[in-house]
């Protein structure tokens, strides 16, 4: 273990105390002039934070991106200040002054919560207790893989986080940090703020986990010191660094340090500590210097800080010049996937228009992966524990284990939060284009983190199958019935449901080629007639929907539909076309998709004129925008049953005859 140094960080002989105060008073100063947000806990992991920057922490704020910097999450992100204080210390350029005193204001890089921004040094969005400790995990994981396949000169770094009691006490703690400990993330070293206080007051009215002998208990490393004293921080963190298990600093602090009369207590948790008692806290801890301005010598040593790194970066940069694989690892960094999803997505639809198969569309999918995952190397699959049932795990591929991160997929066990945190945390570090998998109503577990790769713009496609009463005996607490209206209504998420083997080829390439947002693929467990059988029409699910069968003669009626219940709008066309009534189907695998056409193309497909018939086994919800109010909507109302699905189809009513019977009311 290296022996620790004393507490001069830097040559300007600035002592680390003084290194400290000047995040304290900008983050109090900044709060305060916010009228609003969390002074307390960057008062208290200031040392801890002054410790881990100016001694172990691999960056540089002159390339913000450097591939391999260590990664640094602020889980606990109200304490959002403790971060923007230090990066502007330390010299990221767009964390300027003038940024540090727009705190939370609109428009500012320095939001109440951080915002992933890495050319800010904020490495992801945080916010939701929690998800930052699953990130965290999916940024370790994400170094291992990677290491594996391009060996230590390319990609040999850390994975830090902050996290507090608010972390630990959330669910998905459990289940991202039980998911490292069984993997080993050796990279990845958790400081936790233990401060004992939350808003309602000491954690002790809610809390009395023993959270050391339960990060044992997942095999992780753990320490306990005292977060004030930094030669203990600096001897923790050295021999963290040593371990081959992740690791947990459990750093007890004082919430708000040197505040007089609110630190230690729940008043400087979440308000400005107010004008008396921030001249207080100056008296106290003996900075005299007046609001937001930080002394020329403390800020050349932050600033040396920051310089410290370049060095490693500079020595990384003739490692890569030198690497026989650097065009691959560029490839991989850049996320430039494109040409390998279409390619191989391409090749799965010809196979299909080929030989069409009535199969579900999770089968499909299966087939499909069995193209993409060869021919795209940083594809990164798993499931929570229902692979056999989402047909994620393609042949001849290994596992992603302890003890060899050279594997394509990944166990996640039954965790889906911490599996789709953990898949944020995969596409934020770049690299890894990482797809997941659960059953559709499942996504209820995953949502949180489905929010956040949308509100983050990053490419995390969720492999959600079963995805209606289609599934049978499972029963009610299986069968989605709101999920898809609930999850189209997340701005900037990609809803795909496709109708067929084709659609879900077509579907495979839309999500895998959108690179500012998560997809969900919702999938069935029940077999599908194949519809699409015409080669060379190009990818007809990328408009979002389209005209599958034309009326023989005048359109009367326009069937929309989506996913399996496509089929029974071709059927309830048949019955219509019997009874001469001119029927169009349209379907619609994509709705997000649809908006983004120009209005004539939209026109054109809901067929003006013609009475409008939607079916789909969910809520109704949604679909008026389509169907107006004239309309008719063929689905659910309730809860589905458990039975076969083709009964259940029948019991609730969602059959071709009950789609004609709907359109010949309407003409």
């Amino acid at each position: 273990m290296p022996a620790p140094s004393d507490t001069i960080i830097d040559q300007a002989d600035v002592s680390q105390k003084l290194l400290a105060d000047a995040i304290r008073f900008l983050s109090m100063d900044a709060v305060q002039e916010a009228n609003a947000g969390h002074p307390g806990m960057p008062l208290g992991m200031a040392d801890v934070a002054t410790v881990l920057y100016g001694k172990f922490l691999k960056f540089d704020p002159n390339w913000p991106s450097w591939p391999d910097r260590d990664r640094f999450v602020l889980s606990a992100g109200h304490g959002s200040m403790l971060l923007y204080a230090v990066n502007h210390l330390t010299g990221y350029e767009k964390i300027t002054m003038a940024e540090i005193k727009r705190f939370r204001q609109v428009g500012s890089l320095t939001a109440g919560h951080p915002e992933v921004d890495v050319e800010a040094g904020i490495e992801t969005t945080t916010g939701p207790l929690g998800q930052g400790l699953g990130n965290a995990v999916g940024m370790a994981l994400a170094e291992r893989i990677l290491n594996a396949r391009f060996g230590n000169d390319l990609v040999d770094h850390h994975t830090y986080a902050i996290a507090g009691d608010g972390c630990m006490m959330e669910g998905i703690s459990h289940e991202a940090c039980s998911l490292a400990g069984h993997l080993g993330l050796s990279r990845l070293i958790v400081l936790y703020d233990d401060n004992g206080i939350s808003i309602d007051g000491p954690t002790s009215l809610a809390f009395s986990d023993n959270t050391a002998e339960r990060f044992l208990s997942y095999g992780w490393d753990v320490q306990k010191i005292d977060g004030h004293d930094p030669q203990a921080i600096e001897r923790a963190i050295a021999q963290a660094q040593t371990t081959d298990t992740p690791s947990l600093i459990c750093c007890k602090t004082t919430i708000g340090f040197g505040a007089p009369t609110k630190a230690g207590t729940a008043g400087a948790h979440g308000s400005p500590l107010g004008p008396d008692e921030i001249a207080g806290t100056r008296e106290a801890l003996e900075w005299p210097h007046p609001p937001f301005e930080v002394p020329d010598q403390i800020l050349a040593a932050w600033r040396e800080v920051g310089r410290r790194g370049q060095p490693a970066s500079a020595a990384w940069r003739a490692r890569h010049e030198g690497a026989s694989d650097r065009e691959a690892f560029d490839q991989a960094i850049s996320g430039d996937i494109r040409v390998g999803a279409v390619e191989a997505a391409e090749a799965a639809k010809r196979a299909f228009l080929d030989e069409p198969p009535k199969i579900a569309s999770r089968v499909a999918s299966g087939k499909v992966l069995d193209q993409l995952v060869p021919a795209i190397p940083s594809l990164i699959g798993g499931s929570a524990d229902l692979t056999p049932s989402n047909n994620t795990k393609v042949k001849n591929f290994d596992d992603i284990s302890a003890s060899q991160f050279g594997g394509r997929y990944i166990r996640y066990g039954v965790r889906e939060h911490g599996m789709a945190a953990a898949m944020n945390g995969l596409a934020l570090h770049g690299g890894i284009v990482p797809y997941g998998a659960t059953f559709l109503t499942f996504t209820d577990y995953c949502r949180p983190s489905i929010r956040l790769s949308a509100l983050m713009h990053q490419r995390v496609v969720y492999v959600m199958t079963h995805d209606s009463i289609g599934l049978g005996e499972d029963g009610p607490t299986h069968q989605p019935i709101e999920h898809l209206a609930s999850l189209r209504a997340m701005p900037n998420v990609q809803v795909l449901r496709p109708a067929d083997a084709v659609e879900t080829a077509e579907c495979w390439e839309l999500a895998l080629t959108k690179t500012d947002g998560p997809s969900i693929l919702a999938l069935t467990r029940q077999g599908l007639p194949p519809l699409r059988t015409r080669a060379n029409d190009g990818n007809r699910s990328a408009f979002g929907a389209y005209v599958l069968c034309e009326a023989d003669g005048e359109a009367a009626v326009t069937v929309l539909a989506t996913g399996s219940e496509v089929a029974l709008a071709v059927e309830a066309r048949d019955l219509l076309q019997g009874d001469g009534i001119g029927t169009r189907v349209v379907s619609m695998p994509c709705w997000e998709l649809f908006e983004t056409q120009d209005a004539d193309y939209r026109d054109k497909v809901l067929g003006p004129g013609t009475a409008k018939v939607a079916v789909e086994a969910g809520v109704q919800h949604g679909w008026d925008r389509y169907i107006g109010p004239e309309g008719r909507f063929v689905g659910m109302t309730g809860y589905g049953a458990s039975g076969k699905g083709p009964d259940l189809y029948a019991h609730f009513g969602i059959t071709a005859q009950a789609v004609a019977d709907a359109a010949k009311e309407l003409v």
